[in-house]
């Protein structure tokens, strides 16, 4: 019986997150088609709304379809106490969870994730701090982009 159920169940798990995934790209697409100063400048009003609220849902409802329940305790740190968080330790597709629970925050990440298909665009929309490993100056800029960001006063999301 625990054989079947999986045969029926992967292949449905399967569809629904290519669904979702579907549907963060389009909204992704939405909130920033056209965007004026595309990564230097903040997203703003609807566009921004749209990202944290269509994409953290959309996020949730992906780890929920893979079978993950999570329960958050306490409360989550505004843009104003905390322009930074810091999660660790990066290695596995656990950081989506965090990204959903806080809002989905900019990130830092490397600049070739931002070319991949479908997810960079989804990565993108998020207003990331693009660390590229070629640029020996890479670490410098992206302490200083960091932090033209916390001091910005609310204008840029949080930074994880």
């Amino acid at each position: 019986q625990t054989v079947l159920q999986g045969i029926i169940l992967l292949p449905l798990r399967a569809i629904c997150i290519a669904f979702i995934l579907l549907l963060a790209w389009l909204s992704a697409s939405i909130a920033t088609f056209c965007q004026p100063g595309r990564g230097y400048l903040p997203l703003k009003g609807w566009r921004r709304r749209m990202i944290q609220t269509a994409l953290s849902s959309l996020t949730r409802t992906a780890y929920f379809v893979m079978g993950f329940h999570v329960k958050v305790k306490g409360k989550v740190a505004s843009l104003r106490e905390a322009p930074i968080f810091v999660a660790a330790p990066h290695s596995s597709f656990f950081d989506a969870i965090v990204c959903a629970l806080t809002g989905m925050p900019s990130i830092v990440s490397r600049a070739e994730n931002l070319s991949t298909p479908v997810f960079g665009t989804i990565l993108s929309s998020l207003q990331p701090v693009a660390v590229s490993r070629q640029d020996p100056d890479s670490r410098k800029n992206t302490v200083a982009e960091i932090t033209r960001r916390a001091l910005s006063r609310g204008q840029w999301p949080q930074v994880i």
